[in-house]
């Protein structure tokens, strides 16, 4: 079986991976712990809202969180590549994207607020 990347690339590749897994995993427990304490069911609307804007944050964050770090692992192992270098600045560039969503999170969920009539 032919590969086109040399042992020792690939040994590091998948390190890296490893490493990305294991780092999506911590963040996927941590992101499950820090929504597990509220679990009563919510009084009103608002209460509603605001559980959305938290997941929606926490969830867009733990995502871009991976993509940042996929995305720096790929530009480390690339040596150099021109493709290998583009797929790392496309990762980034979704992390970066990813971000801004997060921060934009509140305010999608008060627009939807105005939208369905929550005070």
């Amino acid at each position: 079986m032919r590969t086109f990347l040399p042992r020792s690339r690939r040994h590091r590749l998948f390190r890296c991976l490893v490493v990305a897994a294991l780092v999506a995993v911590v963040l996927a427990v941590a992101a499950v712990a820090a929504f597990a304490g509220s679990a009563d069911p919510p009084k009103n609307l608002n209460a509603v809202f605001d559980n959305l804007r938290n997941w929606l944050i926490g969830l867009l964050a733990t995502l871009a969180t991976l993509m940042l770090t996929i995305g720096g692992l790929r530009y480390l192992v690339a040596g150099g590549d021109p493709g290998e270098v583009q797929k790392a600045k496309a990762a980034l560039k979704a992390a970066a994207f990813g971000y801004g969503l997060a921060v934009l999170a509140p305010l999608f969920v008060t627009i939807l607020k105005g939208i369905v009539g929550g005070v």
